[in-house]
């Protein structure tokens, strides 16, 4: 006896070392997890750049449009929602399920040897054979089941418009993406400018010195400016790369690949949008996808809470059973005697659970919670989407504004540079002022590309708060049908 519990305890002391084997031993430094190395021989097994995934031709220059396409292609992202949206359908079918009846096949067959006593002891033995079908059909419940489907459609356009949402959200990612590649691509040459001004600026700062006209602190801060615009060239082609890379990875292909990215077009914008703000929140809160989720949750939220109180109600089901039995007995090692017949019924079953242990009304009270949490959820997304709208709104009007301003910046720290630049080269003007309109010009070149990236992307956050970046078309009913 007691080496038995000795055995259980041993056994129990080890499972829980082996359990506790699988943590780490101290939180103070990292470990080495047992089967570890089975992962990453697994992992360099595996050629990850073999996924699925629609690269792009180095070959072809791709404006925003072709990578749009190929980023929807090619997205693991949109691969997983559409899966989710999917499975969403087939929970619909499932739920669908409980209103067909449910029709099942039986058959059994057994042995029996007993001692029988009636005046004497005597052996016995029977033998049995069954089979039948056996149906079971919920008639009628109350509203139960077709609760349970309607919160399982509810669901299933939380998943599509989910799916939508992802789109959407990987468009204005690729979209955003490509103004910066360019704004990047922009600032390397707005930094060659700068040093080419640089190089200028020093050749007249070298020649004045050369006709005794300058002293060599004129030329030493010369070859600083030059240096540092050296140094400003190279970290722009820095962030151009990261910039690439960003891109890349947005469209949901191997960063690695090298594309060729088309220029943004030249376009000018009207200082104030075609749309008023009422407007914009008006159908921003009508065709937004998380408005359009949390909608279909509160109603979802609702058919839960009709279903948690149709369990208060009885439930009628038909019973019915057709099938065969057979059987067989002996008795004093006689031959088997017996027969078969036929096996059918069919009822009416009412269930109504009297007493559960409140289980039912605490199941009515979490609906009853969800819904309420439900409401103020899409309540808070009505207030968040106003300001989103409202917020991208006024962001690209300031765009707008800032554009014309920083076109006059520039036209005017040109003019200012080229007229230091020429009294600089004649002798009536200092280095110090030379150098300043330099900097100057630079910062309004810079000023310019950043103003003209951002009404672009204003623009696209405008569309994507609005919900109509990426928004599906209706379909066209057609009239032959």
């Amino acid at each position: 006896m007691y080496l038995r519990w000795g055995l259980v305890l041993f056994v129990f002391r080890a499972a829980v070392a082996l359990a506790e084997d699988m943590a780490p031993p101290s939180p103070d430094q990292a470990w080495l997890p047992p089967g570890l190395h089975h992962y990453e021989e697994e992992l360099a097994r595996t050629n990850l750049y073999d996924a699925d995934q629609t690269g792009g031709d180095s070959a072809k220059t791709y404006d925003l449009p072709a990578l749009i396409d190929m980023a929807e292609r090619s997205h693991p992202e949109t691969r997983v929602a559409w899966e989710r949206a999917r499975e969403a359908a087939r929970a619909v079918g499932l739920s669908e399920s409980a209103y067909y009846p449910y029709l099942a096949a039986s058959a059994s067959a057994g042995y029996q040897h007993q001692l029988a006593a009636l005046t004497t002891v005597f052996p016995a033995d029977a033998a049995a054979e069954q089979a039948g079908l056996d149906l079971q059909w919920l008639l009628f419940d109350f509203g139960e089941r077709k609760a349970t489907v309607g919160a399982a459609r509810e669901q299933s356009m939380v998943a599509n418009v989910g799916f939508n949402a992802t789109h959407q959200q990987i468009v204005f990612a690729v979209t955003k993406s490509f103004y910066d590649f360019n704004t990047a691509r922009e600032k390397v040459k707005v930094a060659g400018s700068a040093l080419q001004a640089a190089q200028t600026v020093n050749q007249a700062a070298q020649a004045r010195f050369d006709n005794g006209l300058a002293t060599k602190p004129d030329v030493l801060q010369a070859e600083q400016q030059t240096a540092q615009a050296v140094f400003d060239l190279e970290s722009a082609r820095g962030g151009f790369d990261d910039a690439q890379v960003t891109l890349v990875q947005s469209l949901g292909i191997v960063p690695t690949e090298k594309l060729q990215v088309a220029e943004v077009p030249e376009k000018r914008f009207k200082e104030d949008p075609d749309d008023s703000l009422d407007d914009l929140v008006e159908r921003a809160l009508s065709q937004r996808p998380d408005m359009v989720a949390k909608l279909a949750t509160l109603r979802a939220r609702q058919a839960e809470v009709r279903k948690a109180r149709a369990a208060y109600y009885p439930k009628i089901s038909l019973a019915a059973t057709v099938g065969e039995s057979k059987l067989d007995i002996n008795a004093y090692d006689s031959p088997y005697t017996g027969n078969s017949k036929p096996d059918y019924g069919v009822g009416l079953s009412i269930d109504l659970p009297i007493f559960d242990g409140f289980l039912r009304a605490n199941k009515l009270r979490i609906a009853e919670s969800e819904l309420r949490a439900a409401e103020s959820g899409l309540t808070d997304s009505r207030n968040t989407a106003v300001a989103e709208v409202w917020r991208a709104y006024t962001d690209l009007k300031t765009a707008l504004r800032k554009q014309k301003a920083a076109d006059t910046l520039l036209a005017a720290a040109q003019s200012a540079f080229d007229a230091s630049l020429e009294e600089y080269r004649h002798g009536l003007g200092t280095y110090v002022d030379v150098a300043n309109a330099q900097r100057y010009l630079t910062a309004a070149r810079s000023t310019v590309v950043d103003t003209r990236s951002d009404v672009f992307v204003n623009l696209t956050s405008l569309a994507l708060s609005v919900g109509e970046l990426a928004r599906p078309s209706p379909s066209i009913p057609n009239p032959e049908k």
